[in-house]
Parts: C-alpha cells; sequence; structure tokens
C-alpha cells in the first residue's frame, strides 16, 4: 500500500514500517504543494498530512483510494473533518508525542517575556546601547506571579507542572472542570473565563481551534485583561485577533506576547516584529528530532492499525 507523505520529515521514524508500505516522500525540497498532492492522491491509499497542507473537498475526491489521513500533530483544523467523515475517510492525528515539547517551549517563552531575554540579546548587539545599569533592562519574573491557562488539556497540564516548580499560582478554564483529585495535584484553580482574563499576569493559550475559539482573543478579551498580562500562544494563530492584539500592544494594554503560531501564517503582522515587547518563534512547539521521529511513528502507527483493521492510536473521526 503506498502512502503520500506531504513533508520531507526524518526517515528515522519510518524504520520500521517500510516492509508494510510504500512511502512517497518529497525529494530535494520541503514539501509538496497542492497541486503536486493533487497529482499524486489518486494513487495512494493514505494521506500523511501536515497543518500547513488544507485537506478539503478536493483532495478528498481526487483520493479515489484514499482511506485515511494521517495528520501530522495534534491539530487538525487543516483538513475538512465532516466531508472526510462524509466520504468515510479515516481521520487521525498525534497527541501524545507534541505534549512535553510544546508545554517546555511555551514556558520557555513565557520566561523569555518575564526577563526580557529576546530583547536584551538584540540590545547587546547593538553599538552604543546601554546595557548595563541598576535600574536597566527591568523584567517582571514569575516566582509568585498568577498563570492562567486557557484550555487544560495534556499541554495545559504539561505547563501547570512546570509553573509549580516556579511557585506561580495556576488558575484555568476549559470546557470542563477537572477532577478535584487533578485540580488538587496541579494545584490548579478553576475559573470563569472573565475573572482569568482580569486577574492573571500571564495567559497561555493551549486550546484547540474551531468556531467556538477562533478570535477568542479579540478587543473585548484583550481590553479584560489586567494591564501588563502577557499573552503566550503555542496552539493555533487564528485563537488570536492579530490586528486586536497589536492594538493593545501599542496602547501598553498588555505587556507583551510570545508567539508560535499566527493568524495568518506564514504571513506575520510587520507591527509585530517592531516591538521589543514582542518575542516571536517559526511555530517550532514540536521541533526537537525525538519529538518529529516520535510523531512520525505515531502517524505510522495510525494508519497500519487501521490497516490491520485495529483502532489506531488517536482517531479524530
Amino acid at each position: 500500500m503506498k502512502v503520500l507523505v506531504t513533508y520531507a520529515l526524518p526517515q528515522e521514524g519510518f524504520a520500521d514500517y517500510t516492509s508494510d508500505f510504500e512511502f512517497i516522500f518529497p525529494e530535494g525540497k520541503p514539501s509538496f504543494s497542492p497541486e503536486e498532492v493533487m497529482d499524486r492522491i489518486g494513487d495512494v491509499d493514505a494521506l500523511l498530512s501536515m497543518f500547513n497542507l488544507p485537506v478539503g473537498k478536493e483532495i478528498i475526491d481526487a483520493g479515489k483510494r484514499l482511506k485515511i489521513i494521517s495528520n501530522f500533530g495534534v491539530g487538525f483544523n487543516n483538513i475538512d473533518i465532516a466531508y472526510a467523515k462524509s466520504k468515510g475517510v479515516r481521520v487521525t492525528n498525534t497527541p501524545d508525542p507534541v505534549v512535553e515539547p510544546t508545554a517546555e517551549l511555551a514556558f520557555a517563552l513565557m520566561g523569555d517575556l518575564a526577563r526580557r531575554v529576546c530583547e536584551c540579546d538584540r540590545k547587546l548587539r547593538q553599538p552604543n546601547a546601554i546595557r548595563w545599569g541598576v535600574m536597566e533592562n527591568i523584567g517582571v519574573g514569575l516566582y509568585k506571579k498568577r498563570l492562567g491557562i486557557i484550555g487544560m488539556g495534556r499541554i495545559g497540564q504539561a505547563i501547570a507542572r512546570r509553573a509549580l516548580a516556579s511557585q506561580m499560582e495556576v488558575v484555568y478554564h476549559n470546557r470542563h472542570q477537572l477532577p478535584a483529585e487533578k485540580e488538587q495535584e496541579l494545584n490548579a484553580t478553576y475559573l470563569p473565563l472573565d475573572r482569568l482574563l482580569s486577574e492573571s499576569d500571564y495567559i497561555s493559550l493551549n486550546t484547540p481551534l474551531d468556531e467556538s475559539t477562533y478570535h477568542l482573543i479579540g478587543k473585548e478579551a484583550l481590553n479584560a485583561m489586567k494591564k501588563g498580562c502577557m499573552v503566550i500562544n503555542t496552539a493555533r494563530g487564528p485563537i488570536i485577533d492579530e490586528a486586536e492584539l497589536v492594538d493593545a500592544l501599542k496602547t501598553g494594554k498588555i505587556g507583551g506576547a510570545a508567539l508560535d503560531v499566527f493568524e495568518f501564517e506564514p504571513r506575520i503582522s510587520e507591527a509585530l516584529l517592531t516591538m521589543d515587547n514582542v518575542v516571536v518563534v517559526p511555530h517550532i512547539g514540536t521541533a526537537t528530532l525525538s519529538a518529529r521521529n516520535e510523531m512520525s511513528r505515531y502517524a505510522c502507527e495510525n494508519i497500519r492499525r487501521f490497516f490491520r483493521g485495529e483502532t489506531p492510536l488517536s482517531v479524530v473521526v
């Protein structure tokens, strides 16, 4: 059986599956274009896709033999889930391998904002800058500060555990409140969204992107935040209304933002790139070699289990 892999991923993660499948990789380039995927999709049994490839009606219809879309990553907003389901195409994702590396990055970004690491790095590289001084480069720190986590799934919980080590107070908002024993384990307190926004020193976004979370952080939410609040987004870009974020940063309504994802990715607002209180990184939440290889294995295992008539590791539809 043939599997079309849309991105040039490390081969190590596929090594255990080459006897089961014929993998078709991009050669000499990072990824297949949507047009190249269309040219090849009719001759494959499975598609191993990434977040940067929209998989909609056109691609699904062109996949005459397509039985499963195994998405590389936890998010699947790049796929028309309803249409795939209507055509009997299974969709899977890879939630387990992304938890720790994404939480690690989110916490690193929060520390960067708190202590102005990237800003000071840039300053040191400039000639004639004022670099040292008792009251220069003052940050706000993490110790004893309140972290509000929006989306308390596995990634949110992994961030909460890291916050405990910094003796931060953790509050969270989630579609469903966690069981009392889990709250006790994480030392986390559930709050309604309005209170979380108005009472948190830092806010980490860790919720999926869907109709209910699109522009969840817009003008109203930004205005509700306490002055100086810092926002970290390692989830999906359109959860934040980027234009309103820029305005809130310019006016000093919030203290800063650290972004791994962007509303119109790969395009980034020019205004964000000029602000010292903004840290931007190019969607590197899971960008460690071990995570990439484990995600590849997980995506391949989803495909293998499906064709063996077994339940994949993680089923979307």
